[in-house]
């Protein structure tokens, strides 16, 4: 929630533009950060045997890295200034690639924490680093008309307080010295990682830099502002599961019956909660816009409303990677990562001859056929079938079909009768959450399937759990 709060207060006091001048920056910092980490946190994570060796070569590596990177970015911000054609932009690049030594400095300490499966305390770093980053600092210079710096500040921030907030829960073990064989060992598997990140960084990055090239800075604020509406919560949940499943399965990897049932009731936990909730947020699109953004922000309707559609398809391909990189198919991921970047760019130049909406277009065919390229890859080291695969996803299609049709009947209905668009959000919400409910109460087995419905009763139970000393007490 702290997200999309801060989401709608940034979208309401800056423009467009300065999105764009910054989304144009952090596609060249994003790009540049997969080189500077190598995959050396993960690599600690994956080990089976983690030896504080590795651990001090993976912190003194990361800082290198990191300070050589933002070099290299620093010399060629104006490179990236002329290819977006965007004069403002090389000082952002510049000022944003302090960021590298900062991130290399707490890379190890995030990683022994996801290790060691210490994920409210990661938790807790995030909410604080980002609502006093983003919201505090960004929020604060934003009302004073800092603009794109605001929007800078606001990163660096975040970068700063997070690492001092990890480096503080994890000081890493800095003995014995770094030694290059030590490095090599985490290269190994970290040499794999980076490429997977590469090739998922140009996937995620590639219609953004589309956007930027051939249709301006406004145009990239407007379609970042979507995908970032539709990623935000699908990104959360997608790196809570990542973050647990990750270091879980990574210790069952050679359990292959345990690997596919973790599998396939993440997939159709996702599926219920991911695909009725892109189907609303499509309908109640231009609702949603102007009740958070405002009126200068109603061409973002159309983009939203075709990559919400996708909000599944980006969301439960994160199951696929976690059981690739826990069981160290790092390469197997990498090629699709690949594969998915050239469709994403292929998709978006296509789409961009018909404006921001024909992106978005584009991106929502090359997210589902990532969707299916990573779907085999965690069948396959789940020995699943893909029989067992759609079945799973059926009740999700199911509730789906009655949220949707609910809430499409109540908007019809508000717009009919002119009613305000807070009044028609409104209302579509509720008649969203009362279908879903309803249909879980009368038909929990069509509408919810065996995970479902495991999950439900996993909640009244950790609910009765809860209130069962409330109502002891209440009672004495």
């Amino acid at each position: 929630m702290l997200k999309v709060a801060v989401l709608v207060l940034l979208t309401r006091l800056l423009s467009p533009a300065d999105f764009g001048v910054v989304s144009a920056a952090l596609i060249v910092i994003g790009f540049s950060l997969t080189f500077s980490q190598m995959g050396l946190g993960p690599a600690l994570v994956q080990r089976p045997v983690l030896e504080p060796r590795h651990v001090s070569t993976a912190f003194y590596a990361s800082i290198g890295f990191g300070l050589i990177v933002a070099g290299l970015v620093w010399l060629s911000a104006p490179l990236g200034a002329t290819f977006f054609r965007m004069e403002r932009l090389a000082p952002v690049i510049r000022v944003l690639a302090l960021m590298f030594p900062i991130l290399g400095f707490s890379t190890v300490a995030e990683n022994l924490l996801q290790r060691e499966l210490r994920f409210r305390l990661l938790a807790n770093v995030d909410v604080l680093a980002y609502g006093v980053g983003a919201g505090l600092v960004g929020g604060t210079l934003a009302l004073l008309g800092w603009g794109v710096w605001s929007l800078v500040a606001a990163q660096l921030a975040w970068a700063l307080l997070r690492a001092v907030l990890l480096l503080r829960a994890a000081p890493p073990i800095l003995h014995p010295r770094p030694s290059w064989a030590c490095l090599r060992e985490l290269l190994e598997f970290g040499s794999g990682q980076s490429a997977a990140r590469i090739g998922a960084f140009l996937a995620n990055q590639a219609d953004n830099v589309v956007v930027g090239r051939w249709l301006g800075a406004v145009a990239l604020g407007l379609y970042s502002r979507a995908y970032q509406l539709m990623a935000t919560p699908t990104l959360l949940l997608g790196d809570v599961l990542d973050n647990v499943l990750f270091p879980t399965m990574a210790r069952v990897q050679h359990e292959p019956h345990r690997l596919a049932s973790a599998y396939l009731q993440g997939t159709a936990l996702l599926a219920l909660l991911t695909l009725p909730a892109g189907v609303v947020a499509a309908v109640l699109a231009p609702e949603l816009v102007a009740v958070a953004f405002g009126s200068r922000w109603e061409a973002l309707v159309p983009p939203f409303q075709v990559l919400a559609v996708g909000m599944m398809f980006r969301t439960s391909y994160r199951m696929s990677d976690s059981v690739s990189r826990a069981t160290g198919k790092a390469y197997a991921r990498a090629w699709r990562h690949g594969l998915y970047a050239v469709l994403v760019f292929l998709g978006a130049l296509i789409g961009q001859n018909w404006g921001v909406t024909g992106v978005a277009i584009g991106v929502l065919g090359a997210l589902f056929l990532n969707f299916l390229l990573m779907a085999q890859l965690g069948l396959s080291v789940g020995r699943i079938s893909w029989l067992r695969f759609a079945e799973v996803q059926v009740p999700a299609i199911r509730l789906t079909t009655v949220v949707g049709a609910v809430t499409l009947a109540i908007v019809a209905g508000s717009r009919h009768l002119g009613l305000p668009p807070v009044v028609g959000l409104v209302a579509g919400s509720a008649g969203a959450a009362g279908a879903a409910m309803l249909a879980a109460w009368l038909a929990p087995t069509l509408s919810l399937g065996e995970h479902g419905m495991r999950m439900r009763d996993s909640l009244r139970t950790h609910l009765s759990d809860r209130l069962r000393p409330a109502r002891i007490r209440g009672s004495a």
